[in-house]
């Protein structure tokens, strides 16, 4: 048997703190709504949810986000944090 080498398991400890933290930052830092909503998200979209945890962290950090987001808030931050889709079209001749 191959005994878990201790830096992995300081990595892997260090990386549940760090995911334990961020969950107590967005939940102080979304209303239940949009904590719903982000969740959902994340099933389908994690790298989409990712990107969103981290826009309102930064937001919060830096003193631009000073009160809990709201579900129509974060519709907003989605839409603008979405790449646009591409449309394409065929002409037929």
């Amino acid at each position: 048997m191959n005994a878990p080498n201790p830096n992995e398991e300081d990595a892997k400890r260090r990386e549940a703190e760090m995911a334990a933290m961020r969950q107590r930052v967005l939940a102080t830092l979304l209303d239940p709504q949009a904590r719903q909503r982000l969740t959902n998200i994340r099933l389908v979209k994690p790298e989409l949810a990712a990107a969103v945890e981290n826009y309102l962290i930064n937001a919060a950090s830096s003193g631009r986000l000073n009160r809990a987001v709201t579900d129509e808030e974060l519709k907003q931050i989605l839409m603008q944090l979405q790449q646009p889709k591409r449309d394409f079209k065929f002409g037929r001749r």
